[in-house]
């Protein structure tokens, strides 16, 4: 018994014994399995270096002088960081609630969840920690097999031990956030914030931040986009669990789950958002500029990696409000557009008095310019392969103003969806601070998606009577002749061989009547009279007014020959804005800004732009054309702009969006209408804003058939009525109402009812000046 007894003792004593050499040998074994893994046994482990520097690409983000992202460059991931002090409390109690509601008590390992996890099979919840599954998504691959998970778990752990020792629980999960690729290109919650909700992180609301959390099991499963209800019951989980851990009351709990799931989905894609046709421009303007800014090391920097800050001087209040104003104007525009160019009223439509082998012309240019075209010939195909494409109905779609979205599904031939878009008015606008040149608004066309030529500063067209300005600014800065200065309105020949023209030039008033009266210059230019514009540059010369041109940033070839004083010279919105921008500026030509100050993702600067000015005409002479250019608007082409509601409005009822205008304030404009009315323009100023708009077709037989619709006060002056109409509607855009600021000493004569007795009126006199 005594044996049997010791025997038991002895076998217990073993059992006991094995039982904590295995126990040693099993914690041993974990030591070294994680031990092994930190040395990198089991594959590469992060450094301290890449620990304190992970590797992500970060998307170069554009910023507003009012402190909006208009929009980013990257290329696979759209993601922009934020700190921890940038994310709201409502996301972080929804994180920690949901993920790991022991955050903030272990130290990156979780040995309760774990222990719970390994004894329920992961029934009752998993162990992994935020610090763990930060991890996982900074640093290992995606395993091919249980063997290797099981491997990558533990390079997790090691991991995660070692962030918690190099931050903080709030870098942490700052951390993670931003490194969550919640789909649809928001890389980050702050992408995803601004993608799924229009909003920045710290807008968030409770559940708004709970629908985001729930993304964080699956964001291709709980996709907001494509599985509402699913992403719903997803947002009461978290929401539930917010109240489980009271940080929301059950009532509160109880509110938010009954509320409807407000998705405000807003892609951000380079087609797509807030000034893309200036983003686009800024895109190549960077490209030029890493090519000649490297790094200290030598490096170019990627402008779709290295998380670049571009803060430009685009104003987004104002941004939005150009769109807008272009959007209303000019689908209404294109409307009448379309009514006057039925086949049945015009068989050539949109062509106009062009023959048929003209268009055919124009459809080939257009299509071998084509993208489809380049693609088909990078293949190899023959020429008569792939013109055989164009003439294969097949599924597309296209740009239409009558969608909410603006486009349509539609099938036809990919020649006949090049004569479709050919229909449309294309525009261009821009709007500057002529004090700093700073640009404050940018549009380069109706959309970018489908038409991404851009007109603001890749086009050029012929300015028409918009040029008429640089004539009379001449004659006033040389002759020294004030706005009351008269010259009689008949017809005026400029011979042959004078001023370098081949033959003799007449031109004709856009009426064809001449009243024989005398007419003073404001008068004049009000009313775009072209023969006083013939005896002005006749007088000073056509490279007078190339030169006064170029000096005030035209930067295009001009002819000097006399023609050029009705506008034959082709300009760039961008060009006329700066050039115009002279006049409000006192005859300071600024050249116009776009980008301020660029920096890198530390915030180190690596560009601030420096101001570059020209004086080009004195105060007095800059307010003498401010003087002249106010006539356009008080009773010339431009009055309409202070109509209460006349007969304009029946005459362009169908087209004048928002009249009447109603705009009292001092205003200085100029509109311009080229021959057959192929291009609309007009000019407007106020004392802290030059804007200049465009309008026409892409081809110069694309145009309106009678001048009545075709001209610039019609194209071009609605958009920027309602753009100011609109920048006046936010008085803290500070746009000006006052009266352009006259110099102290002002000699030239601008009170037409004080007339100087020696005005000079006759070509004769000319010889009495002593220049």
């Amino acid at each position: 018994m005594a044996k049997t007894r010791q025997k038991k003792q002895q076998d217990f004593f073993k059992f006991i014994k094995w039982f904590w050499i295995l126990f040693a040998v099993g914690i041993l074994s974990v030591v070294l399995i994680f031990q092994l893994a930190s040395w990198g046994v089991f594959g590469e482990m992060p450094t301290f270096e890449r620990l304190e520097n992970p590797e992500t690409n970060l998307a170069t983000e554009f910023i507003s002088s009012d402190g909006v992202t208009l929009g980013k460059l990257y290329l696979n991931d759209n993601r922009t960081p934020v700190d921890y002090n940038e994310l709201p409390q409502n996301l972080v109690d929804a994180l920690v609630a949901t993920e790991d509601a022991r955050f903030f008590k272990h130290s990156g390992i979780d040995a309760r969840g774990t222990l719970r996890a390994v004894a329920f099979l992961g029934t009752k919840g998993g162990a992994s920690t935020i610090s763990q599954q930060l991890s996982k998504l900074l640093f290992t691959k995606k395993p091919s097999g249980g063997l290797e998970r099981l491997v990558q778990k533990v390079k997790e752990w090691v991991i995660a031990t070692r962030l918690e020792r190099q931050y903080t629980k709030e870098e942490i999960i700052a951390m993670y956030l931003n490194q969550y690729d919640f789909i649809n290109n928001a890389d980050g919650i702050r992408s995803a914030a601004r993608i799924y909700f229009g909003k920045e992180p710290s807008e968030l609301r409770t559940e708004e931040s709970a629908v985001l959390v729930g993304m964080l099991k699956n964001s291709s499963l709980f996709n907001p986009i494509r599985r509402e209800e699913l992403v719903k019951n997803r947002r009461n989980t978290v929401l539930a669990q917010m109240a489980k851990y009271g940080y929301i009351t059950e009532s509160e709990k109880d509110s938010l789950q009954q509320t409807e799931m407000k998705i405000n989905f807003s892609p951000e894609s380079h087609r797509e958002g807030l000034a893309t046709y200036f983003r686009m421009y800024l895109q190549g303007w960077l490209n030029n500029w890493v090519e000649e800014n490297p790094k200290p090391d030598g490096e170019k920097y990627n402008i779709y990696l290295d998380g670049l800050k571009v803060y430009t001087t685009v104003d987004s209040r104002m941004q939005r409000n150009a769109e807008e104003a272009v959007q209303e104007h000019m689908k209404n525009l294109q409307a009448e557009f379309f009514h006057q160019n039925t086949p049945k009223r015009n068989p050539t439509t949109p062509f106009l008095d062009i023959s048929n082998g003209a268009i055919d012309t124009i459809m080939d240019r257009a299509m071998r310019n084509s993208e489809r075209w380049r693609h088909y010939k990078r293949e190899g195909l023959s020429e008569k392969e792939i013109e055989a494409t164009f003439h294969e109905k097949t599924e597309m779609t296209v740009f239409d103003w009558n969608t909410d979205s603006y486009e349509k599904d539609t099938i036809m031939t990919p020649m006949d969806s090049i004569r479709y878009y050919k229909t449309f008015l294309r525009t261009a606008m821009m709007s500057m601070e002529p004090q700093t040149g700073h640009v404050k608004a940018w549009v380069g066309g109706i959309d970018y998606k489908h038409f991404q030529y851009d007109l603001v500063k890749q086009g050029s067209r012929q300015a028409g009577s918009l040029f008429k300005p640089f004539v009379y600014a001449a004659a006033i800065d040389q002759l020294r002749y004030s706005p009351c200065f008269t010259l009689p309105d008949n017809l005026y020949s400029i011979e042959a061989g004078k001023h370098g023209n081949m033959e003799a030039w007449r031109p004709k008033n856009s009426d064809g009547k001449y009243s024989g009266e005398n007419m003073t210059l404001k008068s004049a230019l009000a009313n775009s009279v072209n023969t006083i514009t013939a005896q002005l540059i006749d007088r000073v010369g056509p490279g007078s007014v190339v030169s006064l041109a170029k000096n005030m940033g035209i930067t295009k070839d001009i002819l000097a020959v006399p023609s050029i004083a009705l506008g034959t010279p082709d300009v760039s919105v961008y060009e006329m804005v700066g050039a115009f921008g002279t006049y409000a500026n006192q005859g300071v030509y600024v050249k116009p800004v776009m980008v301020t100050r660029i920096e890198d993702k530390n915030g180190t600067a690596l560009y601030e732009y420096t101001p570059e000015t020209k004086d080009v005409l004195s105060k007095e002479v800059a307010y003498a054309m401010i003087n002249l250019l106010e006539g356009v608007t008080q009773y010339g082409s431009g009055a309409r702009l202070r109509h209460t509601g006349a007969k304009d409005q029946t005459v362009y009822k169908e087209i004048i969006t928002g009249y009447p205008y109603e705009l009292n304030n001092p205003i200085a404009g100029k509109t311009g209408t080229t021959q057959n009315q192929s291009d609309g323009w007009f000019m407007g100023m106020v004392p802290n804003l030059v804007t200049g708009v465009w309008v026409g077709g892409e081809e110069r037989s694309i145009h309106f058939s009678s001048i009545t619709y075709g001209q610039g006060a019609a194209m071009a002056l609605p958009i920027w009525a309602l753009y100011m109409k609109k920048n006046y509607a936010n008085q803290e855009l500070g746009v000006s109402k006052e009266e352009f600021v006259a110099p102290e000493e002002m000699t030239i004569n601008i009170d037409c009812s004080k007339q100087q007795e020696d005005e000079i009126d006759t070509e004769d006199d000319l010889d009495d000046l002593d220049f």
